[in-house]
């Protein structure tokens, strides 16, 4: 194997899905600027989802329509002219 091919740096951290405040911890080596105290009153790095496995329809059987930072209205306000 190659040295120096995967990274040293792991720790824990946590992500959140905004859509449903679901927050898991897991070990990941992301770049974050945010922080959030965890159930074990340890302060962990944050990391913001869109969607995860609880809020994604293939995992949860739902059909549910995500609409982060009005994807949709800027495409309608962009072709709305033509």
């Amino acid at each position: 194997m190659k040295k120096d091919l995967h990274p040293s740096n792991y720790r824990l951290v946590v992500f959140k899905d905004m859509s449903n405040d679901y927050a898991f911890l897991t070990k990941s080596c992301i770049n974050t600027t945010e922080n959030i105290k965890w159930e074990d009153g340890n302060e962990y790095p944050l990391v913001k989802l869109e969607i995860s496995h609880t809020s994604h329809p293939f995992y949860t059987g739902k059909m549910k329509l995500v609409d982060t930072a009005g994807r949709i209205d800027k495409f309608k306000t962009r072709y709305a002219k033509k």
